[in-house]
């Protein structure tokens, strides 16, 4: 799932290409896709793009007083072409193709998803906070405001195992499952801490931690193009998809904990004292 760099990378890509320029036209391909009616996204047709944001996890394209916001979800991407086919896309079971947005001249951006679970959802509102995800988003990592005494404040009674707290959204804006689990390698911490247990120390480790960790993978991925921020994200993880193979810190190898439809990646060396964490298959997903 694309998470806070590289949604932070493709709102800076479409930036380039999208502000200033007029939107031709705006198709759906995957009505399922498309969450909201009112209004339709044929109001968008004839207004210059204002700007391009990101909010969390989700991507917001302002244009004409109204807000075009994506999330992508897990099998969701961003394809950008400087000439869309003349045809119009047509849905069809095999096609992954979700919405196709036309700038006047031709270029634009397809949404795709793969595979059959489909997540990906599109909005059209006239203020972002009308998207139920985006209103209820925690503050981001990367935001000044977050400092060290109001990301404490933030776990001050969480009593979650750490790893799902960096994951909900409602505490933080745009980590998921894979830089959480490289945030928590970083800070040399087991992923199932219990939040409101972490001492000052470990509460400021985590901290430098998480804003270190999500800055260098923005840097990295700074500049890029938008189908080259998945290959960059998977050379940069340290843990996470890398089950099996040897720690690039001490050498260890990075354990795995399955369940029901995600996992985590840890090292027992550099977080849980060498000792593997038990891998309860069947347990319920950490939220």
């Amino acid at each position: 799932m694309p998470e806070l760099p590289e949604v932070e990378a493709l709102s800076a890509y479409l930036s380039e290409r999208l502000t200033g320029r007029v939107i031709a036209k705006v198709q759906p391909v995957a009505i399922s896709a498309l969450k909201t009616y009112d209004p339709p996204v044929t109001a968008l047709e004839g207004a210059a793009v204002a700007s391009v944001t990101r909010r969390g996890k989700f991507l917001d394209i302002e244009a004409g007083g109204l807000h075009l916001v994506v999330h992508l979800a897990r099998a969701g991407w961003l394809r950008w072409k400087d000439t869309l086919p003349a045809e119009p896309p047509h849905p069809s079971p095999r096609n992954p193709l979700a919405l196709r947005l036309r700038l006047e001249g031709g270029a634009g951006f397809d949404l795709t998803e793969a595979g059959t679970k489909k997540g990906l959802a599109v909005y059209v509102v006239r203020d972002p906070a009308e998207v139920p995800g985006v209103a209820r988003l925690g503050p981001d990592p990367l935001d000044p405001a977050l400092t060290l005494d109001a990301f404490a404040a933030l776990l001050r009674g969480e009593r979650r195992r750490i790893k799902g707290v960096l994951r909900d959204q409602s505490v933080l804006a745009g980590v998921g499952n894979a830089y959480s689990d490289e945030v928590l390698h970083a800070a040399r911490m087991s992923p199932y801490k219990l939040a409101a247990d972490l001492g000052e120390e470990e509460t400021a480790r985590l901290y430098e931690a998480l804003g270190t960790t999500l800055r260098e993978a923005v840097e990295r991925s700074r500049g890029l193009a938008a189908g080259e921020l998945k290959a960059e994200k998977k050379i940069g993880l340290r843990v996470h998809g890398r089950t099996g193979l040897p720690c690039p810190v001490c050498g260890d190898t990075v354990r795995e904990v399955s369940f029901a439809d995600s996992s985590l990646q840890y090292c027992p060396t550099c977080q849980t004292g060498g000792k593997p964490l038990a891998d309860r298959r069947l347990s319920r997903l950490l939220k």
